[in-house]
């Protein structure tokens, strides 16, 4: 999620467990918090591009390393506040901001290291956005509510609404899963790597990715009232001979790739339009589209370099708005349309 987000979850659950005469303390220690999880976001190297990648969303998003991630919190903090609250106190609300942070994280796709250092598994649990600002309003109105008035507790208020609103993403990704089942089915596609995630800012609109005979295709639901079907493109994973092919009598290119296959849950494309680049799949603008919105490419020396490609024009624009808002439009892609049923 984004920094704000965090932020205000963990300066609402401190909030919550704080007297009311420390409640505005408690949450400006529990969104110190919630928000320190991210300076893994420094871990760079102007030498190395895919270190930031390697280490995002890595230790210092662990359950078993928020004890330590608060631990530094709270000593920071106490040299501010240690005429206000005592150390225990001031630990005990940056835990609440802290702890919380990597599991928000998880509700997301992008992939959380939750179990280091007993399992390198990523959680992606793909029942909100990174970006979403109803699931901010919904804890933010409360706790300013909350803080402005100190005496009623509020800030729980905001944390129920939240607790269901990610609730709501349980319900519709098992509806786009049943909705993609009823489409495998159609086409005859028994499927490995299932992906399903909300589209950005919305809990209405969602992607599906799933993996056939080396093939990565992707679709569209538009879940209100009644289910719509977007059908998307597809296009070929890079498999070993492409590999081989790209990265040449490059070791270290080889390396790269295996480190962005990593990140990427080995969703890799390579661009026929733009020789050389690799993208991951997961992302693209259009949850029909597979247009990786960021990949690698490597310059005259072999250096890798992380690209983004995020212009988003009038078309992609007015395609979102009609699939968020669940009307028919043409759904010829770039690509050679998958068999299947027109819109």
């Amino acid at each position: 999620m984004d920094l704000i987000t965090h932020g205000v979850l963990g300066a609402a659950l401190a909030a919550t467990l704080a007297p009311s005469h420390q409640r505005r303390l408690a949450a400006a220690v529990g969104m110190a918090g919630g928000m320190l999880p991210d300076a893994d976001t420094l871990i760079q190297s102007p030498d190395d591009v895919l270190l930031v990648l390697d280490y995002h969303r890595h230790f210092t998003h662990a359950l078993a390393f928020a004890p330590v991630g608060a631990l530094i919190a709270a000593s920071l903090l106490w040299l501010l506040l240690r005429n206000h609250l005592s150390f225990p106190r001031i630990y005990l609300y940056g835990l609440a901001g802290y702890g919380v942070a990597g599991l928000l994280d998880a509700c997301t796709s992008y992939g959380t290291h939750l179990w280091l250092p007993f399992s390198e598994r990523k959680e992606a649990w793909n029942l909100i956005a990174v970006f979403d600002p109803l699931f901010t309003l919904l804890l933010l109105v409360p706790l300013a509510l909350a803080l402005w008035r100190p005496r009623r507790r509020l800030a729980p208020v905001g944390l129920a609404l939240a607790a269901a609103y990610l609730g709501l993403g349980l319900l519709q990704h098992q509806r786009a899963e049943a909705a993609l089942r009823d489409v495998l089915a159609a086409r005859g596609h028994p499927a490995a790597d299932v992906v399903i995630k909300p589209t950005m800012a919305n809990q209405v609109l969602w992607r599906t990715l799933y993996v056939r005979d080396g093939r990565l295709y992707t679709d569209a639901f538009h879940l209100g009232w009644k289910t719509r079907h977007y059908p998307g493109e597809f296009a070929p994973l890079m498999n070993q001979a492409a590999v081989s092919r790209l990265v040449g009598h490059h070791p270290r290119r080889r390396e790269d790739l295996e480190r962005f296959r990593h990140f990427s849950d080995g969703f890799l494309i390579a661009d026929p339009a733009r020789p050389g680049f690799v993208g991951d799949g997961r992302y693209a603008l259009l949850p029909t589209r597979i247009a990786p919105i960021w990949g690698l490419e490597w310059t005259a020396d072999g250096a890798p370099a992380f690209v983004t490609r995020r212009d988003v024009t009038s078309e992609i624009r007015r395609a979102f708005i009609a699939m968020l808002e669940g009307n028919a439009f043409d759904c010829q892609t770039d690509n050679a349309r998958i068999e299947r049923a027109a819109c």
